[in-house]
């Protein structure tokens, strides 16, 4: 799906690591494609497993992505995308509450189904461009997708993207781990 050419919003410097640092981390980060699709074609035993899904306090800088006061309490989603039962992805999604009433409403009856095939699916969704991040020890993202590694790196590389449907949006993270980088 295109970026759109709408007005971006600012988000904190740490989103926009330089990407020559990512290494043969790159191809996966700057893909525009579902990713989703991408690992179905590159693991016949693909699944998602879900880990926590309920209502909680967004991270400070996806509040700021969303648009959200820091108060505000939000959907957060997280899951694991396996590849043979290897973690290869850690993902993490937060939609505003108001949009469950709204456009977002089937989001809280994914289950362990990929949200990615749901959001490229609709014709309705705009996708906005993706931002990069190093991420480390200092940050949630990295310290929850850590705990699913035998031996978690100095850092992770990730990428998010602001999704929208009907003025609604919803901000996935999909944080890349050393196991994604075995597949063909």
């Amino acid at each position: 799906m295109p970026p759109s050419t709408g007005k971006q919003m600012n988000t904190p410097s740490t989103w926009h690591s330089p990407l020559w640092q990512a290494g043969p981390y790159r191809a996966w980060l700057t893909d525009h494609g579902s990713l989703t699709r991408r690992l179905q074609a590159r693991c016949p035993r693909f699944a998602v497993e879900r880990l926590r899904q309920g209502i909680a306090r967004p991270h400070t800088d996806e509040c700021a992505a969303l648009g959200l006061a820091h108060h505000r309490l939000a959907m957060v989603r997280e899951v694991l995308l396996l590849c043979a039962g290897r973690p290869v992805v850690f993902a993490h999604s937060v939609v505003a509450l108001a949009g469950l009433r709204g456009p977002w409403v089937g989001l809280s009856g994914l289950g362990n189904k990929p949200l990615g095939a749901a959001l490229f699916a609709d014709p309705l969704v705009v996708r906005h461009p993706l931002e990069f991040c190093r991420l480390d020890a200092r940050h949630p993202l990295y310290r929850a997708a850590a705990v699913h590694l035998a031996g978690a790196p100095r850092f992770l590389w990730a990428r998010r993207s602001r999704f929208e449907k009907a003025g609604s949006p919803i901000l996935v993270t999909e944080v890349f781990l050393p196991e994604v980088l075995c597949l063909p």
